[in-house]
């Protein structure tokens, strides 16, 4: 008998890294003087090639998902061995954080183990709406920005965090307004899950107006930074790119508000790579210009 494929790799979603992106950028960006690219590089694969998969697959085995997931329509069953590959990835990216330096290690440390309190059935944060909400944008948002930011930095070249401190609360409304419509599709194997997601608090419609009204007050966040920092152009660049998302965000909603259908799996996924695109061009333009 043929044996099954493991589900181990599949699970660990390594493409879903690309909608976590924008944020590593835009923190990049922001370093002007004392780049050390090599530095930035290994953080690279630190956070893309090892935490956020590491993240993805514990989640998976937390939850085995037999439903669609974030960037996955048919998860495979997770086995035992998802479970300590995810270990061993978090293990290699801690060790290999004490090579930026202790702050970004330390700062490493607090996302996993954020990530696993999210997930794991003993504490699951991801059950309590606000809570869950709050983790994940403080953790994929400002304390992301703040560990790539201070860490791509040369060794002993200051990194003052608090001048980017609007930053890194844009970074967290971004991934705010935004979060609500990934979950938007899961409302029914998040309540036989016994999870109560904020999309599921808000509803289909209220969902949609969150999020405009959240990336309403990022894009002013944002404006405000730029505009303080004379970044105009990069800024004037950034909301160009962001166009295409706004566009595709009104019909979205405006077909979810005739039919609730509309919120489905292979929207939502479409809205997703739509707007990592976009937001990934964005800030890596800003990197380019800076």
């Amino acid at each position: 008998m043929k044996k099954a494929p493991s589900s181990t790799l599949q699970l660990l979603r390594l493409p879903f890294s690309f909608f976590l992106m924008p944020v590593y950028w835009f923190a990049l960006s922001q370093v002007v003087e004392g780049r050390d690219w090599a530095r930035a590089l290994l953080i690279f694969f630190i956070l893309h090639g090892l935490v956020y998969p590491a993240s993805n697959g514990y989640n998976s085995y937390m939850d085995r998902d037999t439903t669609p997931i974030g960037g996955l329509e048919n998860p495979l069953p997770p086995t035992r061995e998802l479970f300590w590959v995810t270990l061993a990835m978090d293990a290699v990216a801690l060790v290999l954080g004490f090579l930026i330096g202790f702050p970004f290690a330390a700062g490493l440390a607090v996302y996993i183990l954020a990530s696993r309190a999210y997930s794991y059935r003993g504490i699951r944060l991801k059950r309590y709406p606000l809570t869950g909400w709050l983790t994940v944008i403080s953790c994929q948002g400002a304390l992301i920005f703040w560990i790539v930011y201070q860490g791509s930095h040369r060794s002993g070249a200051p990194a003052d965090v608090s001048s980017v401190a609007p930053a890194m609360l844009a970074a967290s409304l971004l991934l705010g307004g935004f979060y609500p419509l990934t979950q938007i599709y899961q409302h029914e194997a998040d309540r036989q899950d016994g999870v109560r997601t904020l999309s599921m608090v808000l509803g289909y419609r209220g969902s949609f107006v969150f999020t405009g009204l959240i990336y309403g007050v990022a894009f002013g966040v944002l404006a405000y930074y730029f505009l303080s920092t004379l970044q105009v152009k990069e800024f004037y660049v950034l909301a160009t790119c962001m166009l295409p998302v706004i566009v595709y965000f009104w019909i979205w909603a405006i077909r979810v508000w005739r039919d609730p259908a509309a919120a489905n799996f292979a929207n939502t996924m479409r809205m997703n790579l739509l707007a990592s695109i976009c937001t990934n061009a964005g800030f890596i333009a800003v990197l380019v210009m800076s």
